[in-house]
């Protein structure tokens, strides 16, 4: 993940975290949605993001909410392995988790780089390289 694009996330998080602190529940939201834009293409910063709207269904106690992050979460790993991340899609229960969405224009030139094919082709390298790593040491 480029700085620019990991501080960003991490901004937004931050942003978040101070909100559910605060106990505004609309804005911390807000926040969460737009560090799900920019961290959905990255594994840990995808889950994480799913992970605190989660937590912040729970305080609500929002079922639909709630049962829509737990989706999430577990479709982070298939979704980072191929690809499956529509872009500009907020994250949350209320949304399509497949939907492609408009990407806000003040977090557009951090994205503009991003290229689904791209990231597939180097996972899909690293682990066929993982793969046939594992093979040669279990053949040892």
């Amino acid at each position: 993940m480029k700085r620019t694009l990991k501080a960003a996330w991490r901004a937004e998080m931050s942003l978040a975290r101070a909100a559910c602190a605060a106990r505004d529940d609309a804005e911390a939201f807000r926040h969460l949605e737009r560090a799900h834009i920019l961290g959905q293409r990255y594994f840990l910063t995808h889950w994480a993001t799913h992970w605190w709207m989660l937590k912040l269904g729970l305080r609500r106690a929002d079922r639909r909410e709630i049962r829509g992050q737990i989706v999430r979460l577990v479709a982070v790993i298939p979704g980072y392995v191929f690809g499956w991340v529509p872009k500009g899609n907020t994250g949350g229960a209320d949304v399509s988790a497949i939907k492609p969405m408009p990407i806000p224009a003040d977090l557009e030139a951090l994205l503009q780089h991003y290229s689904v094919t791209r990231d597939v082709t180097v996972r899909i390298l690293v682990l066929t390289a993982l793969a046939v790593l594992a093979t040669l040491l279990l053949l040892r």
